[in-house]
Order: C-alpha cells, then sequence, then structure tokens
C-alpha cells in the first residue's frame, strides 16, 4: 500500500485570466449545479491544503466573501499562470511559516478530485528525489496548470519570467522535471474547464447526472 501521506501544502486558485470566451466576467462565479465554480474549488481545496490564495488582477475585494487572501501578478501585462504561481511563492515566502509547497489550479475547474494534494506528491516521491515537480493528467490530457510547485524554485521562476520573458509553462518545468498523477475521465473528469457558456452548460449536466461530483 503505496504512502498517500502529503507534506503542507498552500492552496493556489488561478483566476488571473480575462475569461474572453465567456465574455469577459470572473468565471470563478459561474454557478453549476447551484453552486459557483469558486465555492467548489475552496471547498474541494480546503479539506487537503493548509490554507488557500487567490491570484487575481484587478480590484481584489470582489472576491471578499472568499474569505482567504487575494494576491495579484507582480509581472505587468498579464504573462499567464506562471506570474500567478509567482506570486503564490511569494505569499507563501512572505510567511515564513514552513511550509514549501503550494498546489495550484484554475479557477475554472468544477469538479476538482479529493485526493490532488496527496496523489501529486505521490508521484513526485514516486520519481526520485531529483525530480521537484508534478503535475496532473486525466486520460491522454496533461494539465500543467494543476501541479506542484516547490517554494526553492521562486527566484528560478522569477528569472525566468523577468529576465527571459518565458510564459510557457512546460518549457519552465521541462528544465527541472516533472512528475505525472494519473486521474480516470470517467465517469466524470476531474479537471473538466469551463471555458465557454456551451462548456457551463455540460458541467451543469454532469453535475445533475452524478450527484456528489
Amino acid at each position: 500500500m503505496p504512502d498517500i501521506s502529503a507534506p503542507p501544502t498552500l492552496g493556489l486558485v488561478l483566476a488571473g485570466g480575462l475569461a474572453r470566451r465567456m465574455g469577459g466576467g470572473d468565471k470563478t462565479r459561474i454557478k453549476i449545479g447551484g453552486v459557483t465554480i469558486l465555492d467548489r474549488v475552496l471547498a474541494c481545496l480546503s479539506a487537503q491544503c493548509v490554507g488557500i490564495v487567490i491570484n487575481a488582477n484587478g480590484d481584489p475585494r470582489r472576491f471578499a466573501d472568499a474569505g482567504v487572501p487575494v494576491v495579484a501578478d507582480s509581472v505587468p501585462n498579464y504573462p499567464g499562470p506562471l506570474a500567478g504561481i509567482l506570486a503564490g511563492l511569494d505569499w507563501l515566502a512572505a510567511q515564513n511559516n514552513g511550509v514549501e509547497w503550494i498546489v495550484s489550479v484554475p479557477g475554472d475547474c468544477p469538479f476538482l478530485p479529493d485526493d490532488l494534494v496527496a496523489k501529486l506528491h505521490l508521484a513526485r516521491r514516486q520519481m526520485g528525489a531529483g525530480v521537484p515537480l508534478a503535475c496532473a493528467r486525466s486520460g491522454e490530457w496533461r494539465h500543467p496548470v494543476i501541479g506542484l510547485w516547490p517554494l526553492m524554485l521562486r527566484e528560478d521562476l522569477r528569472r525566468a519570467l523577468v529576465d527571459e520573458d518565458l510564459r510557457k509553462i512546460e518549457v519552465w518545468t521541462a528544465r527541472y522535471g516533472v512528475a505525472v498523477a494519473d486521474w480516470p475521465t470517467e465517469p466524470v473528469d476531474p479537471f473538466f474547464n469551463v471555458n465557454t457558456p456551451e462548456d457551463a452548460a455540460q458541467a451543469t449536466r454532469i453535475a445533475l447526472q452524478h450527484q456528489g461530483v
């Protein structure tokens, strides 16, 4: 029986996207089965993480009801999820609380699994001590934004973003090695994400068909 215990890990919700395909606004506020995606994500992470932070740009007060810290990108011009991950790592470093890991998830995945953190850490450990990163995969699809990030790579990430103008997660992570944790796509893909109104309608149908997701 593998050890699936996980070290203390901070949850980071990446909500900094511009949601163009939804006509703008915060995708996290879309209701799926009567519950917003944000509330679903927060409930899932709160059971697995020692704390949660939201990465979002613009007025942070729009997330005041979530009751968790909101951190903006420190790199200008919306460079993408790596900037959000850096913002989360910077926030964690400032706490100086001994926590050395962040798990990042997008704010548009309503069906995240309740074993996300444990399985990502397990995959990383099984790859050996030289692999510092892990990401999720469901079926044939890798989800590089759903992953583990160690505090020790914070300054490396800052250099890549600021000095190299690097934007692609998989280009940066390939430098260090990435373990992959697998989940099935049936009966529900846990990483189904809502990008369009059609996705939101499909997610609502899934929630109705599979009570408890």
